[in-house]
């Protein structure tokens, strides 16, 4: 081969085989055209790589030039935006966001509405969190007994009473309950029926009657009425036999309002607000009880309620995160510290967050509390971005003019910044795509990617031509803070003790290439990386230990990994002390014994006279607690001594004629359809029954077991029905809707790195970077969930910001090793972690100061997103300053350094070299044959 073509390729493809430059002549074709592909294919990635980082050396002397351009742009840019805060608005549409947009649930709710309108029924399909329209509601435990004695009864009443004589002022006139109450068929307001019950025994007992027994959760009111009701008492002790129940620690009351026209809503609004209002106010007159309100806005109100507590903490998280970068940046040399870099890093990221939040508002955005986590994305962004400039810079030579200080650190730093930028928006673009189900992911990624373009630009641009004027006042030897020009040694000597403390500098004029290094030495963390921690880590008898906690490290992400669940209670993303978290605790402590009511609609017309389609729907509800017209007229029947098998046109008659004229069985008219045929006769078109089915605590996992068997259930049965409750609209594919976006962004990351190879330096660089992603990444997931974070749309959009931070942090530190040549593995270890060891710590501390300040926020959104992200950044930083460095000291790219002797008979055996530091000197013993 060529000693021209010798020179350009590694050392190892050079010499991989005997006789390459032309000694041995018996170099089998085969050989030599598998040598000659992976020179071709290394030169052609050096061509790449070295065109790439000549351009970014133009754009930094570009940057150079007009220095006062490049920092003043942005500030205007971000001035004139920011005014567009007047347009800020909030989404105020908690399912438009929460919901997963496409799934069946959606579609059978607009079946459902088509057939039994459930704005009209809502009050029968009965849901935690997520019943339609406007209402209010309240759950009312006693302190002592049970709320069913004498006196707690009367006390429920007296509340129900003044809810009802709540008045509106809107217009001159005063709207009560009474004006906007959902309405019967006998235009009366609905109320539940536990007022009904609650009416009995207070009747009875004043008229010394005995009282009724309370059956449970079905119980039979005085007008001989069936109802449910298991969700309007609470904390149940059953008696058994026909006492029903013995005693009960909670009352659950729903005030169903409607809203048909603007006005109406307005004043619904109005009523829940003083709703709230007289429930604090009786609970203070009555402290004998609990009571816990919850109206259609409180869950709305108090998910954004997080955005307004979380101000303080915010403000103090970028204050402490600004002191620290400032004493990142500083030494005791005057000239060489640059705080006012760290201040300037800060400024940077905040400038590009309010170009993205102006860009936002101009483009009809409406803000919601998840955004809170984008200022995060950007910081963990931006610190690596400054931090890594402000390291190449302390790497270059001082005896350099300014620009061609910064033309080369844009050339050392901006490659790999830019790919890992392009990562960023590639993640979070495809999370944004139409693709992704669930409208908060998406509109987070969306903004992301915006917020991440403008960070990465303004640190080209504003943070670059800081950099510029940073370097002039250094290189003219200025105090970094007063800019006044220092003293040389020999006059600085004449000053007073404090003037020369303020004035430290080490004078370079004799430049040589070890003077820069040894003055920027005086940095405390340049120092504890160099003097300290590289020889340690790469210790010999330290790796096994580091090697022993990643083995345990990978244990506890297993159990974590294999215990992950999903989160779709709404709670989770509200503020903490709010109504909604109180009252979905009485909820689950109170109320968990059953599900929500489970609507069971046959959409098409059935054989109902027909025995084996009567046993087949008494099958499908049997197990059920069930209010059903069905069997009631199967009932019916047998007590009139009838037989259920009739003809078409008996069984028809006899249930519109007689069982729905009954005073019992009336309100079920509302749960059949019936149809006039041509020929005079009806027929049912279609119905419905309701069911309720005996729950646990993990109330939400079981609802999601049983959605997904009766779906399946229906697809297989002669029968056709769907199942629906407004609960389902948020529980249906959940889980998929949320991993999807994850799953895209993780693979798009991976084809990203696969389809960068000829990029990199190695190809090896991009395979251990998805190595450390997918480590990072699982073990994420596992911490995640033994610290109690569930899988839902907050958790899954900073696992899709793991994978960035993951290369953020790994990408220079892994092409740093892959580049070097000509030595051996350690010394190459401990030569990227001195270069790239510093910024990145400087990142963690910095990064994660700014995160502690969020665990104080009172909020479930604000817990997830503290946990999720300083887990992000501790087990990234375990990945960059411990395991990489250590296992890159024995795993491929190798670092041997092979010789060939001209004379030597034979190949000889190679040998790898390591340089061991012992007390007193260093010394060459050789540790591998």
């Amino acid at each position: 081969m060529d000693s021209s073509v010798r020179a350009g390729v590694p050392w190892s493809l050079a010499h991989s085989a005997p006789g390459v430059g032309g000694e041995d002549s018996g170099l089998q074709t085969g050989q030599l055209g598998e040598v000659s592909y992976w020179a071709r294919t290394w030169m052609l990635r050096q061509v790449l790589h070295e065109g790439l980082r000549t351009s970014f050396h133009k754009l930094g002397h570009f940057v150079a030039n007009h220095p006062v351009f490049f920092a003043s742009a942005p500030v205007l840019i971000s001035i004139l935006l920011g005014a567009s805060f007047s347009r800020y608005r909030i989404e105020e549409n908690v399912e438009f966001l929460l919901a997963p947009k496409h799934s069946l649930a959606k579609i059978e709710g607009n079946l459902v509405d088509s057939l039994f309108p459930v704005n009209r029924s809502k009050h029968t399909l009965y849901s935690d969190l997520q019943t339609p329209g406007r209402y209010g509601r309240v759950i009312v435990t006693s302190r002592r007994g049970s709320i069913l004695d004498p006196h707690h009864v009367n006390s429920v009443l007296k509340l129900h009473n003044t809810i009802t004589q709540i008045q509106v002022p809107m217009l001159g006139f005063n709207y009560t309950f009474a004006h906007l109450c959902l309405l019967d068929d006998s235009k009366s307001c609905i109320v539940d029926d536990i007022l009904r019950v609650l009416e009995e025994m207070r009747s009875a007992r004043v008229y010394n009657r005995s009282v009724p027994p309370l059956r449970y959760p079905i119980t039979k009111l005085k007008d001989g009425r069936e109802a449910y009701i298991g969700h309007q008492l609470g904390g149940v002790l059953a008696s058994g036999g026909r006492d029903g129940v013995r005693s009960a620690r909670a009352l659950q009351l729903t005030y169903y309002l409607q809203a048909a026209s603007p006005l109406n809503e307005v004043v619904a609004a109005t009523w829940e607000l003083m709703f709230c209002r007289e429930l604090e106010i009786f609970g203070k007159v009555h402290p004998e009880l609990n009571l816990y309100p919850f109206t259609s806005s409180s869950l709305q109100r108090d998910f954004q309620r997080t955005s307004r507590v979380s101000e303080r903490p915010l403000l103090f998280s970028l204050a402490v995160c600004l002191s620290l970068a400032m004493l990142c940046c500083s030494m005791q040399d005057c000239v060489r510290t640059k705080p006012w870099l760290g201040l300037l890093a800060l400024v940077t990221v905040s400038l590009a967050a309010l170009t993205s939040a102006g860009i936002l508002n101009l483009t009809g955005g409406k803000y919601n509390s998840t955004y809170l986590g984008i200022p995060f994305v950007m910081l963990g962004h931006g610190l690596f971005g400054t931090f890594e400039m402000l390291a190449s810079w302390r790497r270059t030579r001082e005896d350099q003019h300014v620009k061609e200080r910064v033309a080369a650190v844009f050339s050392d730093c901006m490659l790999p910044f830019t790919a890992s930028t392009a990562l960023h928006i590639v993640t979070f673009g495809i999370g944004a795509s139409p693709f992704t189900n669930i409208e908060a992911v998406r509109l987070f990624c969306r903004n992301a990617c915006i917020s991440v373009l403008f960070n990465y630009l303004y640190i080209l641009s504003f943070y670059g031509s800081n950099l510029v004027f940073a370097g002039y006042l250094e290189n003219n030897y200025r105090h970094s803070l007063f800019c006044r020009r220092v003293p040389k040694p020999e006059l600085l000597q004449q000053k007073p003790a404090w003037y020369r403390f303020l004035m430290y500098t080490h004078y370079n004029e004799d430049s040589t290439e070890a003077g820069p290094l040894c003055a920027y030495e005086s940095h405390l963390l340049v120092a504890f990386m160099k003097r300290y921690y590289c020889d340690w880590i790469t210790n010999t008898y330290v790796k096994p230990f580091v090697v022993l906690f990643y083995l345990v490290y990978v244990s506890f992400a297993l159990m974590g990994y294999l215990q992950v669940s999903e989160g779709s209670d709404l709670s989770n993303v509200v503020a903490t002390e709010t109504n909604t978290i109180a009252y979905t605790r009485a909820q689950q402590h109170y109320f968990s014994s059953y599900s929500p009511v489970i609507g069971f609609y046959i959409y098409e017309s059935i054989e109902y006279w027909n025995t084996s389609v009567q046993e087949d729907l008494l099958e499908y509800i049997k197990g059920f607690e069930r209010i059903s017209w069905f069997e009631s007229y199967l009932n019916y029947l047998h007590g009139l001594n009838i037989t259920t098998s009739l003809s078409w046109n008996d069984f028809t008659e006899r249930l519109r004629t007689g069982f729905l004229r009954q005073p019992q069985y009336v309100h079920f008219t509302d749960d059949i359809i019936f149809s006039k045929r041509a020929d005079g006769e009806f027929d049912v078109v279609a119905s419905r029954m309701f069911l309720v089915a005996k729950t646990t605590e993990n109330k939400r996992e079981e609802m999601s077991i049983l959605l997904d068997t009766l779906r399946k259930l229906s697809l297989t049965s002669r029968v056709k029905f769907i199942i629906f409750n407004p609960s389902f609209v948020y529980m249906d594919r959940y889980a998929s809707s949320v991993g999807a976006p994850l799953k895209n962004s993780c693979i798009a990351a991976l084809f990203l790195l696969f389809f960068s190879t000829f990029l990199a330096a190695d190809p090896l660089v991009n395979a251990w970077l998805t190595v450390t992603v997918a480590s990072v990444e699982f073990g994420l997931v596992g911490f995640m969930t033994l610290w109690q974070v569930e899988l839902d749309c907050v958790s899954v959009l900073c696992l899709i910001y793991g994978v960035n931070y993951a290369v953020d942090s790994s990408a220079p530190l892994v092409s740093a090793f892959a580049l070097g040549r000509e030595s051996t593995r350690t010394r190459w270890v401990k030569l990227a972690l001195e270069q790239h060891g510093v910024p990145a710590l400087q990142s963690y501390l910095c990064y994660g100061a700014a995160l502690i300040p969020l665990a104080a926020v009172p909020s479930n959104l604000t817990r997830t997103l503290f946990r999720c992200l300083f887990l992000t950044a501790i087990i990234t930083a375990f990945h960059c300053l411990a395991i990489i460095p250590v296992l890159l000291t024995f795993l491929p790219p190798s670092k041997k350094k092979r010789r060939e002797r001209k004379n030597a008979p034979e190949n000889r055996e190679e040998i790898e070299c390591v340089e061991m530091m012992d007390s007193t000197r260093v010394v060459d013993q050789i540790t591998t044959v």
